[in-house]
């Protein structure tokens, strides 16, 4: 069963601005939610934030740009992605 993936309306706004490879990665990411759910083992530097609270590099270097997302609700298979961007103004 697959994961309904939606996007925070700051998350869409942002990902226009983004550079193309970033924007890439991104798609990569949130289709692998969608399939297999929050937890992302294999992607760089992935780490859980808190219980619901998950994130991940898109790209390394300087700068960073980050993903953050959220599992809102486990019986539904909802998640939410909070933030896209640099990683020095990720919420965390």
């Amino acid at each position: 069963m697959y994961w309904n993936v939606t996007l925070h309306a700051k998350v869409r706004k942002a990902i226009p601005k983004l550079p193309k490879r970033v924007r890439d990665t991104l798609a990569l990411l949130l289709k692998e939610i969608e399939l297999t759910g929050p937890v992302k083992g294999n992607w760089p530097n992935y780490g859980k934030l808190g219980k619901d609270l998950h994130h991940c590099h898109l790209k390394k270097g300087q700068p960073t740009y980050v993903a953050v997302w959220q599992m809102m609700d486990k019986e539904i298979r909802l998640i939410e992605v909070i933030y896209v961007g640099t990683h020095e103004k990720a919420p965390y």
